[in-house]
């Protein structure tokens, strides 16, 4: 039971949505801000491509695999409560973080912080899915998904700088002390409120968090071992067997962890896939390419920071304009819009990918951030629309859910296919066994360039640079396909409907 407790005597809503937006920005901004501290931590400390990749995945696998637990707690428990645990325990991982000795503590200590995140961010929108209501909820969750944009966004320049000035402590350290204002903020001012009893799924809650831990394995060892590796394999089917166990068990559950039945909505399978189309097209890219800037290619941190500047910058401001937008264009006019625009602006990114010029990058960059922007501050308000407000703990659990875990599994997968197109363009300039390119491969898609070398004595850095380049243009392309992609398929789930969030008049 947590000790946080106590009644403050006065509450301002203004500053609870403060305290909710500074998690908010403090959680996603460890997540990008750390990747690009993983070539730092791989000079640091000695670790395989796995054990670096861990650095992040740990993160998001706690993270995503508990929010839908968290949501339940939330609704029971209390949200005022769950978030003053969270964002508390958040900081307290971060001090962990920041004291590791070895990789392996850091890794847990990485864990730990996703947990605390899980409760900060289900228990904090469920607080504001329950103080307000109509337009004014539209326009504060537009504001929580800006600042989770934002937090993103801001990752990569943030690391760089302080990288350069402070070393890799220090980048995990400023979600910490973000985490620590919105624990002050909540104490004094978030209000306290439940949903309906909901028993705790225990049984749903382990077998869907081991599931998403058996796929993330699989992906990471996939680009260094291959499909064909015993462990690769072993791990797939724990993921199949693991799936079909919990659809049974939350088929049989009164109070689901997940009710499976909502996915039969064409709407909230729609709004359910705006996060994942968004994690395609930009989150990947927000720890791809700093890794293979800065690894790969060379950069400086502070140059990497700049250059990714122009993938966030339309992320501080759209947002906010798009709610406005909406209520004119429609909700889902303007995310198959939005992911048509980032599709075009990967394509773009992919003919530009052989310079290393910045300057060659930013207009791609611009258009993908912006593109990505406009159903980002559509999604989370979307998200609570579909249920009652009783059990908006749920409603931001599953769609949390679905944002964090799909960008751990999204962010595994694509970093295993980066490795495994980077040793198919190496295998014919190198005499080595295809598991030793494999594992040069995957420490090239992590931006360990000195290791590669290692492995592969016999071929220049040049070499390497560009089998890298030309495995990111395909990448790119890939992922254009599949945002294009995820823009009709939208359209088709959305597009006839009214959506309740950006119709919703001002109350």
């Amino acid at each position: 039971m947590c000790l946080f407790t106590l009644e403050p005597s006065r509450r301002d809503p203004r500053w609870g949505v403060l305290a909710v937006c500074l998690a908010a920005l403090a959680l996603p901004l460890s997540f990008s801000a750390g990747a690009v501290a993983v070539p730092a931590l791989g000079d640091r400390f000695q670790g395989s491509p796995a054990a670096l990749a861990w650095v992040t995945n740990a993160f998001l696998l706690s993270f995503g695999s508990l929010l839908l637990a968290a949501g339940g707690l939330a609704d029971r428990l209390g949200r005022r409560r769950l978030f003053l645990c969270g964002s508390g325990g958040f900081v307290l991982a971060t001090l962990a973080v920041c004291l590791a000795v070895d990789l392996r503590g850091l890794d847990l200590a990485r864990g730990a912080q996703g947990v605390a995140a899980a409760a900060a961010l289900s228990s904090g929108g469920a607080a504001l899915a329950q103080r307000f209501a109509g337009h004014a909820r539209t326009r504060v969750f537009a504001l929580m998904g800006t600042m989770f944009g934002v937090g993103l966004a801001l990752g990569p320049l943030l690391a760089g700088m302080l990288l350069q000035a402070l070393g890799w402590r220090s980048v995990f350290a400023s979600g910490g002390v973000l985490a620590l204002a919105a624990w002050a903020l909540a104490w004094r001012h978030l209000d306290e409120s439940r949903g309906e009893y909901v028993r705790l799924d225990v049984a749903g809650m382990i077998s869907f968090s081991l599931m998403l831990a058996a796929l993330t394995v699989a992906l990471l060892l996939l680009g260094e071992h291959g499909l064909r590796s015993p462990a690769v394999v072993g791990a797939l089917l724990a993921t199949a067997v693991l799936l079909v166990l919990f659809v049974r068990i939350e088929r049989r559950q009164r109070q689901p962890l997940l009710d499976l039945s909502l996915f039969a909505q064409r709407g909230f399978l729609g709004v359910q896939l705006l996060p994942v189309a968004t994690c395609l097209g930009y989150v990947v890219l927000l720890v791809v390419v700093p890794l293979h800037l800065l690894g790969v290619q060379a950069q400086s941190p502070l140059q990497v920071g700049l250059q990714m500047l122009a993938l966030s910058a339309p992320m501080l401001v759209l947002p906010m304009l798009a709610a406005g937008w909406a209520r004119r264009l429609g909700a889902a006019r303007l995310c198959t819009l939005g992911l048509a625009v980032c599709a075009v602006g990967l394509y773009l990114l992919s003919q530009r990918a052989l310079d290393v010029a910045p300057t060659q990058w930013w207009p791609a960059l611009l258009l993908i951030g912006a593109g990505t922007a406009l159903p980002w501050g559509l999604m989370d308000g979307l998200s609570v629309s579909v249920v009652p407000v009783q059990r908006a703990g749920m409603a931001a659990g599953i769609f949390g859910t679905v944002r964090v875990a799909g960008e751990g599994i999204a962010l595994a997968a694509v970093t295993a296919l980066l490795a495994t197109l980077v040793a198919q363009r190496l295998a014919p300039g190198s005499s080595a066994s295809p598991a030793t390119l494999g594992k040069a491969g995957a420490y090239l898609a992590t931006g360990s360039l000195a290791q590669a070398s290692v492995l592969l004595p016999g071929l220049p850095v040049e070499v390497l640079q560009q089998a890298s380049r030309d495995a990111l243009v395909w990448l790119l392309r890939g992922l254009a396909a599949l945002t294009a992609g995820s823009a009709l398929l939208i359209h088709a789930l959305l597009g006839r409907q009214r959506m309740p969030a950006a119709a919703t008049p001002d109350e």
